[in-house]
Formats: structure tokens, sequence, C-alpha cells
């Protein structure tokens, strides 16, 4: 049986279920990423008054996410795709139900903990859609999650600071609970996607399947694309307000969107221009992400920060529409949830990586440091995408 006729056996899985998933990861991840900008205002009502660990908190759901998200990519690929997917958007909501009603830091930081182990909604949702699509379909469904990241990243903060005057950031957790709740409704109508049987398997990877030079490639270009650009988010307000003086906190939270609008403006155009080629476009990611990071360290007036933001989303977007085709190429003949959790792992690696990069550096070589030692790695990252592929391997029986 080819890969074609694999895909024209499984249900019927069209834009609107598409649509349906990435809408629920975008209202999930409201309070995942909306909340702790405002740690500073949170933790003294828990005892730190001085918010000294902020910073710490900032990282543990990723560090724990990090940790589980291989396992929980295999069970679903075990137990099902849309079980699992089902359990990390209800384990979100638990989650923000005891960091919205602890009374302690302690409590709080368990509740912390507890989003990293049993969230894991972006890699749930990639195995889902990975067991239901495949190709072009799987990589521009791919393009629109991540796109549902940005949406939330951009607008999740403007969000809590508008309720902030009716309720704290702290019980808004409890709040916002709701919404991995209303996700998890909207899930459970979705289709379970057909599971493929072992000769078909075989098959599929005797004919077609990525080779695993290809995978580790994979993971170490998503390792270095989030560190490089990551690693310059926590002090980017920081950047401003040394550069330019009395800048709005309006002002610095439009600079900070700005790349993130880039992409929920163009991903799917730039998607239909590289889909073929991924390659050259994450090398031009690559190239225009160090451009726009170094110019962050020598840019000291708005249109030069507004023209390197932009610089800067320009790469974004390219990298990250290039490495969804990346992962769906490899996700050919693969268990997707196994294969989505450890990507996410290296994404998380990748992320945590870079705030400790950045608190390190920050503190020692001032607040442009973190934007030069990721521009210098996206450059160093250019030339290893360029580098030619090993030859395909073709399995026989």
């Amino acid at each position: 049986m080819t890969t074609e006729a694999l895909a024209m056996s499984r249900p019927a899985f069209g834009r609107r279920q598409v649509h349906a998933v990435a809408a629920c990861y975008f209202v999930a991840s409201f309070a995942a990423l909306g909340l702790p900008p405002y740690f500073t205002e949170i933790l003294p009502e828990l005892g730190d008054r001085a918010a000294r660990w902020a910073g710490v908190l900032y990282v543990v759901p990723t560090v724990f996410s990090a940790i589980a998200a291989p396992l929980w990519g295999r069970l679903a690929d075990r137990f099902g795709r849309k079980r699992l997917l089902l359990r990390a958007q209800l384990g979100l909501a638990l989650s923000f139900l005891i960091a919205g009603w602890a009374d302690s830091l302690t409590m709080f930081t368990l509740a912390l903990v507890l989003q990293g182990i049993l969230g894991g909604t972006f890699a749930a949702s990639n195995g889902y859609l990975g067991a239901a699509l495949e190709g072009p379909h799987l990589s521009k469904a791919l393009t629109l999650m991540q796109g549902s990241a940005r949406a939330a990243l951009v607008f999740a903060p403007i969000v809590v600071g508008a309720l902030s005057p009716w309720m704290s950031p702290h019980r808004q957790y409890a709040l916002l609970a709701l919404l991995p709740l209303a996700a998890a409704l909207l899930l459970a109508a979705l289709p379970e996607p057909r599971e493929t049987t072992e000769p078909e398997r075989e098959e599929t990877v005797a004919l077609d399947v990525a080779p695993a030079a290809a995978l580790r490639r994979l993971y170490a270009l998503e390792f270095a694309f989030v560190f490089s650009t990551v690693i310059s988010f926590p002090y980017l307000i920081s950047l401003v307000e040394d550069r330019l003086p009395g800048a709005s906190a309006a002002l610095s939270g439009l600079l900070f969107a700005l790349p993130h609008l880039c992409y929920l403006l163009s991903a799917m155009t730039v998607h239909r221009s590289i889909r073929t080629r991924p390659r050259p476009g994450i090398a031009t990611g690559f190239a225009l992400i160090a451009l726009g990071l170094a110019g962050h360290g020598v840019a000291d007036t708005l249109p030069a920060l507004i023209a390197v933001r932009l610089l800067l989303g320009a790469g974004l977007t390219l990298g990250m529409v290039g490495l969804s085709v990346l992962a769906a190429d490899c996700a050919r003949g693969r268990a997707p949830g196994g294969m989505f959790g450890s990507l996410e792992f290296f994404s998380k690696a990748g992320a945590v990586a870079a705030g400790v990069t950045a608190a390190v550096g920050s503190a020692r070589f001032g607040p442009a440091a973190p934007v030069l030692i990721g521009g210098g790695v996206a450059a160093l990252t250019v030339f290893a995408t360029l580098l030619p592929p090993r030859p395909r391997t073709r399995w026989s029986h």
C-alpha cells in the first residue's frame, strides 16, 4: 500500500478539524503564556516580597514539560492521541486551579511543576495532527499551530493586564482554568485518527520513511532556533528602556510583539513559498535572525529598533515555517506521538538553555549580551544548515 493510499484510507480530517485543534491550543495557552510576565506581581502576595524567585519559576513549567513530553508522546502512540490530548488539556486546567488558589509559594511552585508535567498541549496537539495528516497538509497544520502560539504570546498578556484592575493576576489562574476545560469539551467531539496497522507501517517505512539523520538534524535545528530566538525575550524590555529612556510600557510591549505579529501576517504565504525547499528557507531564517539580533546591539533609536525587530520577525517566520516542513517530512513512517514529544524536549531544552544564558550574560555584560549571544549562535547555525545531507537510506525486507 502506498503512502497516498494510506492517507486516502484515513477518516476525513479537514480544515475545520485542524482549525479546531489550533483554536483549542490558543485558548488553553492563555494562562500559560499570559500570566508569567506578571510573576513580579503575584509572588509578593505569596510571601516573596522582592519577587526574587520570578526568574526561576518562569522556567519551572518548561523544565518539567521537557522531561515529560517524550513519555506522554510514547503513551499517545500506545493508548490513543486524542485521549492523551484530552489528558493534556485537563492537566492544564487542574494545575491552573491549584495555582489560582495557592496560598503559599510552595503550593504555587507545585502548581507550576504540575503544569509542566501534566500539560504539554503543544506536543500532544502536534502528535494528534501527525496521526491524521501527512506531507504538505501536516506542515501547513503545524504552521497554523505555531501561529496559535504566537497569537497567544501577543494577546494573552494584554488580556491579563486588562483584567488586572478587577482581578489579581494570581486569581486569574483559577478563572483561566475554564479555557482548557472548554478546549477539552470541543476536542472530545473530534475523531480519533485511524491507527496504522503493523504491516502498513512496515511497508510505509520500507518505501517512504525519512532517514534517522534527518530526524537528528531536525532536533539540532529546533534546539538552535529556540535558543537563538528565546534568548532575547527575558531582557528585551530592559534593553528598550536602556536605549529609549522614558519609553512607555505600551511601546515596549509593541516592540516585543513585532516579530510574532510578522509571523501571524506572513506565515501561510511563506509556507507556500518554501514547502518544497525548506532548507534554504531555514538557512535564510537563521541568517536574518543573526542580523536582527546583532542589530539589537547597536540600535539606539525607535526607527532602528523597529527595523531590527522586523528583521528578526522575518527570520523567525522563515525558520519556524521551514522547521514545520522538516517536521512533517520526518513524521513519515514514524509514530507521531513519540517524534513530536521528543521534538518538544529539544525545543524546551533550547528555551531553558536560553533563559539561563540570558540571565548570566545580562548580569555580567549588560542587557545587550543575550541578543549578541543569540545572534552568534544563529550565525553559526547558518553554516550547519547548508551542509549537504547524508545520502538517504532505503530499507528493504
